[in-house]
């Protein structure tokens, strides 16, 4: 767990050296931050996607993944979890939920994510998990000084996810199949790419509805590939 221990730290570090960052910013210099991190979160997306394999079975696990978010409506229930954290910490920030949201996100869907879990938990090495402990600590500090505090609170669900991945892979690391990454990978890069379409503003996509995709991706290719 040493990896996700790290990573958590990196996240709260980054995210502070953010919040101060936040507060001698002009406006002109935020908006723009917030396109930067829009298109970077696209462009991991389409790196995430770009060999697209199974393309059926991702497809359907989308649909039948969005459509089951959409019937327990996660987007909602996310919403107020990060407005119950904000009004137990007193927070004042209008961006709280959509920092949470969006560095849960993004620190957590890539394959990075999921395969140095599966590195850690199976006992080959912490690596994968330390180089992207460096690469979210200057995330962070972007996205908190475009979001605010909401990003150094996404370490908790981060600790949470990364951690509960790490103990799995140590129960069922033969399961991890070369095509079950591919796919975890290849569903985490749509979902990235419509998370930068929301913080341009393009057009809101309830992401938060379409992460069971990430499960039925599993399920699917481990019963057909």
């Amino acid at each position: 767990m040493i990896g996700t221990i790290v990573n958590t730290a990196a996240v709260v570090g980054g995210a502070t050296i953010g919040i101060f960052l936040k507060k001698a910013m002009p406006e002109r210099i935020k908006s723009i931050y917030f396109q930067v991190i829009g298109l970077f979160t696209i462009a991991i997306g389409i790196s995430m996607v770009w060999e697209l394999k199974h393309i059926l079975i991702v497809v359907v696990s989308l649909a039948i993944g969005s459509l089951s978010g959409e019937a327990i409506d996660l987007e909602k229930s996310a919403d107020k979890l990060g407005s119950y954290l904000k009004q137990k910490l007193k927070i004042g920030s209008e961006k709280f939920n959509e920092g949470l949201i969006t560095s849960f996100l993004l620190f957590c869907v890539g394959s990075m994510t999921i395969l140095g879990a599966i590195q850690e938990g199976t006992g080959v090495s912490s690596d994968l998990l330390l180089t992207k402990s460096l690469m979210d600590f200057f995330s962070a500090i972007i996205l908190a000084s475009a979001f605010g505090i909401g990003v150094a609170v996404s370490a908790l669900p981060l600790f949470i996810f990364q951690g509960l991945l790490t103990l799995l892979a140590m129960l069922i690391a033969p399961f991890f199949t070369t095509d079950i990454i591919h796919g975890l990978t290849n569903i985490g890069g749509i979902l990235l790419i419509g998370l930068g379409i929301n913080i341009l503003e393009i057009k809101k996509i309830r992401i938060m509805n379409m992460l069971p995709s990430l499960l039925f991706v599993v399920i699917l290719i481990w019963i057909f590939a």
